[in-house]
């Protein structure tokens, strides 16, 4: 067995017990945790793998924003974890419905045809001047432009919707116009005299 064999061993049984925590702990913040450890895992299998700019994309963007805003999130939040371990139980049925559909759906994908493992060979070296930021780009804006496309209006529209979700006007919330605070005089429009009787 070569050294990087094993790292990839290493890192895949990682990966594994780390996505295993995420949906066995009932600690929300342990469960997040777990999937930074999930999230870093991947990268160094990407990294195996020759995907540099996909590894570095994921530590960046999943780890260092999207977990971090995770974490604030459910740090400040109150959340019930009797509530929580009461649940549990009672969707515990469903849960393991849709594990094993799941795992249907991946090996029908993996054992067909068009995506088992004898339709893509093992990756040979590339040499010092290989750029994989450019191979990526190059197939994204060739290739798979269409696609690419389509997923950019996609998040554009998702983007759109939760704007307008949160710019709803709400009756409670007392609103600033801008417009009136400009036109303000600085005699009696800012400031009123009170004059009283002095006290003895």
């Amino acid at each position: 067995m070569t050294f990087e064999r094993f790292v990839f061993y290493l890192f895949a049984a990682v990966l594994v017990f780390a996505a295993t925590m995420v949906i066995t702990r009932r600690n929300p913040v342990q469960a997040a945790l777990f999937l930074v450890l999930a999230f870093f895992t991947s990268a160094g299998i990407w990294l195996l793998a020759e995907a540099e700019f996909l590894a570095i994309v994921l530590v960046l963007v999943y780890v260092g924003a999207v977990m971090v805003l995770f974490l604030f999130v459910v740090m400040m939040l109150d959340i019930d974890v009797a509530t929580l371990k009461a649940g549990f139980v009672r969707h515990l049925p469903l849960a393991l419905l849709v594990a094993v559909a799941m795992a249907l759906e991946i090996f029908l994908v993996i054992g067909s045809g068009t995506f088992g493992p004898d339709n893509f060979p093992a990756p040979a070296g590339h040499g010092a001047d290989y750029n994989n930021t450019a191979e990526l780009g190059s197939l994204l804006y060739t290739t798979y432009m269409y696609p690419f496309e389509i997923a950019a209006v996609i998040l554009l529209v998702a983007i759109i919707a939760a704007i307008g979700l949160t710019l709803r006007k709400r009756p409670e919330t007392r609103y600033q116009d801008p417009s009136r605070q400009v036109r303000v005089h600085k005699g009696p429009d800012r400031i009123r005299v009170v004059k009283m009787e002095a006290e003895k």
